[in-house]
């Protein structure tokens, strides 16, 4: 027994940051954890179809030694020095001598840092670039770049980086640091998530990889989340429930997703932008991944499951379009319910700390009122049909003629007791 004891792996240590995708996740739709074209890391090293990328990667590897006039021996030093803490920042083994290891990082850490740079500096991008010079190419290994099986912790491009000497340009001799080069990166990938622009506004003290930090960009900080309360039922009227009980929507000023805000005195609904691209699926899935398995925060859950609540079918979509509260990229309105459906099959909800429980407590408590709950009935039975309104209008006449004939009648009745001619 005490020899099976010894043999387990021991516990996920404190660095590990990089996890597997769990199989229960994967089979809602393993394409959006499974890098395309480019592998980076250990998960999907040497897998046959990413091979091909291998070539363009050594030849970034040449460019970014011959940019920074170092020597290749004094970045394998640097990661001989962290290679433990590496190897601890994924959360499975993988099958490489300490050799190999150390030159995937070196391969990929440079190929990371030449794209943010080419990304950055298109003075940098030569006329034979085979992966600028191909926009579908660049684009595929960016999203490739977004998948969590497919990360670099970020302490190891940030040591690289710091000893790179690298000159940008003849006007600007100043490196800028690489957590800036991954804010622009992520911003001009991702327009639609509202990248806050002010790297102050965030904590960037411990971001753990690429994935790590569009969550700590997206994110709210713990001193900006609302209060906790407890969420009596996850439960909320859709979109077009809500407008029918007299609602107005609002497209939010303010940058972040998570600015939703209800006036319930004004019935306002005021929601963030949100534009949906066919790689919106991709991007929520990843994040959503992490937090389930870092366990740092259930924010993005959050999110998924108030937009599944608000987003029930087409309808619905079409009405938050028209007010430009969402940004469709898609061929129709069909694909941005069935994502929030499909991106909540998998979701979980804690009572006592959903982020947005008082903004549904708060759009129940306005839906249920009596004349609320009665413009939503009005328009259920009424308004289904386009003549409706006109019979509803006849009928209200027709009922205020009877109305006025039978005080008139019995008006006529009480002169003609007391003798009144």
């Amino acid at each position: 027994m005490n020899e099976e004891l010894e043999s387990l792996n021991p516990l996920l240590d404190d660095n590990t940051c990089i996890y597997r995708v769990p199989k229960r996740l994967c089979e809602l739709n393993e394409k959006a954890y499974t890098p395309q074209v480019v592998s980076i890391g250990p998960m999907h090293h040497g897998t046959d179809k990413l091979m091909p990328m291998e070539a363009h990667k050594r030849k970034y590897l040449q460019e970014f030694l011959q940019r920074t006039n170092a020597n290749v021996n004094d970045y394998v030093r640097i990661i001989k020095a962290n290679e433990d803490k590496l190897c601890n920042s994924y959360a499975e083994d993988f099958d490489l001598s300490s050799d190999e290891f150390v030159k995937m990082i070196l391969v990929d850490a440079a190929f990371i840092t030449e794209i943010l740079l080419k990304s950055k500096f298109r003075n940098l991008q030569s006329r034979n670039d085979r992966i600028f010079a191909k926009p579908w190419m660049i684009d595929d290994i960016m999203f490739d770049m977004c998948l969590l099986e497919n990360q670099l912790p970020f302490f190891i491009l940030e040591e690289l980086f710091t000893e790179a000497d690298i000159s940008m340009s003849s006007r600007d001799n100043n490196k800028p640091p690489i957590i800036k080069l991954i804010h622009d990166f992520a911003k001009d990938m991702w327009d639609f998530s509202k990248i806050d622009d002010n790297l102050d506004n965030k904590c960037f003290d411990r971001v753990e990889h690429l994935v790590d930090f569009l969550s700590i960009c997206l994110v709210p900080s713990e001193s900006d989340r609302p209060k906790k309360t407890r969420l009596g039922t996850l439960t909320t009227p859709r979109v077009t429930v809500l407008h029918q009980a007299g609602v107005k929507f609002k497209r939010a000023s303010k940058n972040s997703l998570f600015e939703i805000k209800f006036n319930y005195r004004s019935g306002i609904l005021e929601i963030p932008c949100l534009k949906v691209v066919k790689e919106t699926e991709l991007l929520f899935r990843n994040l959503l991944a992490f937090e389930q398995c870092h366990g740092s925060t259930n924010c993005i859950n959050d999110f998924v499951l108030l937009f599944n609540l608000l987003v029930k079918t087409p309808k619905d979509v079409d009405l938050l379009v028209h007010f430009g509260i969402i940004e469709i990229w898609l061929p129709d309105s069909v694909g941005v319910s069935t994502l929030f459906q499909s991106l909540a099959k998998d979701t979980s909800i804690i009572p006592d700390n959903f982020y947005f429980a008082g903004l549904v407590e708060d759009m129940n408590r306005y839906c249920s009122t009596p004349w609320h709950r009665l413009k939503i009935t009005w328009s259920g039975i009424y308004f289904k049909h386009p003549w409706a309104i006109v019979s509803v209008v006849a009928a209200n006449i027709i009922f205020f003629l009877a109305l006025i004939q039978s005080v008139c009648s019995v008006i006529q009745v009480v002169f003609m007791k007391f003798g009144v001619k």
